[in-house]
């Protein structure tokens, strides 16, 4: 196991000025499970290839235990990757797919044989181990890429959407096993997904990325109570928060919102579990349902007094309005909405009040 550190960590790719990876700082402790998630493009997967050493550190360091590594190949960092793809050579066994990284690394057969069959049984892999990964299922292949690097027993796990290339049903229990094993054997591990639900099951700590810097990075729950701006509020939850801008102190349902001397008013967000069907409040019509069993969503388009918006509310599937319906949305009596300055979406104090009876 080992503590790794990002130290305004920076890739910048040959040809181009903007950094795929901007001033990254983030440290990951001694057997923490640490998801990186965003968009596309928001250099969640450079970082990880920089800490695993496929990508050069154009400034800042990258460091394993204390120690500077940016400078370091690959195969002298202790770390082991699983890709996208599984990567495993169709001609060799599982046994001999898992045992490959120590068959380079010359350990005798015998330490070889006992390595694979301790692994293949911490991954249910052993029935198959004469088999070829043409004869296994996709869940099975990915179990032998994972068993191919953690025969290693390295010091820092890495993984860049394992999990993409899988149906629906076999990522869920997928997430399960990987959360299990990690916790099991403690190795500090490195996930990176561009699925934000996949992040909240499974990271102790989730660092949430946009645009090549760090805007958040903290646990699931704080992540979703208290995002730090409109993007990380939009982006954590499913369906997202909903959020619209704000320029009338009392135009708000149930509410005063405080709105600054100076700017545009405020964005404020209130998340679909929070809203709720009522007599009064913002008008809209219902564009789309999705069926929960218990429960729906209802997407709406909305008239907020400041123009158009797509407003999101959960209701009892027993009581679910139609498609092109009227109806009146408000945050429940409890809930306080998060507030964002409109200009560089940022999050405000709490600045709400209930409004009298």
């Amino acid at each position: 196991m080992a503590e790794v550190r990002f130290e305004q960590a920076t890739r910048i790719y040959p040809g181009t000025d903007v950094p795929a990876v901007d001033a990254l700082d983030l440290r990951i402790g001694d057997g923490e499970f640490m998801v990186l998630v965003g968009p596309s493009g928001s250099g969640k997967t450079t970082a990880l290839r920089m800490l695993a050493g496929l990508e050069e550190v154009d400034a800042g360091a990258v460091l394993i235990d204390g120690r500077d590594v940016s400078d370091d190949p690959p195969k002298r960092r202790d770390v082991a990757m699983v890709f996208q793809n599984y990567a495993l050579y169709p001609y060799l066994t599982v046994a001999a797919n898992i045992a490959f990284p120590l068959r380079m690394a010359k350990v005798p057969k015998a330490r070889r044989d006992e390595r694979v069959r301790e692994v293949a049984e911490l991954l249910e892999l052993t029935p198959f181990l004469e088999r070829r990964p043409a004869q296994l299922s996709g869940g099975q292949r990915q179990r032998v890429a994972m068993g191919r690097a953690l025969v290693r027993q390295p010091r820092v796990f890495l993984m860049d959407e394992p999990l993409s290339n899988l149906d629906a049903k076999l990522r869920v229990q997928m997430r399960a096993d990987i959360a299990e094993l990690q916790g099991r054997l403690q190795i500090t591990t490195v996930y990176v997904t561009h699925d934000q639900a996949e992040a909240m099951t499974l990271g102790h700590r989730v660092a949430v990325l946009r645009d090549a810097r760090l805007q958040q990075c903290d646990t699931p729950r704080v992540l979703f109570d208290s995002p730090v701006n409109t993007f990380v509020a939009g982006f954590v939850g499913s369906p997202a928060m909903n959020l619209w801008r704000v320029t009338d102190p009392a135009a708000f349902p149930g509410r005063t919102i405080e709105i600054p001397a100076a700017g545009n008013g405020v964005i404020v967000g209130v998340r679909p579990e929070a809203m709720e069907l009522a007599s009064d409040g913002i008008p809209a019509t219902v564009d789309a349902i999705e069926e929960l069993g218990a429960d729906a969503f209802i997407y709406c388009g909305a008239d907020v007094g400041e123009g158009a918006a797509r407003l999101t509310a959960r209701v009892d599937a027993r009581h679910v309005p139609a498609r092109g319906e009227r109806v009146h949305l408000r945050p429940s009596a409890e809930y306080a909405p998060h507030v964002f300055d409109a200009a560089t979406g940022e999050r405000l104090p709490a600045a709400s009040r209930a409004l009298a009876g």
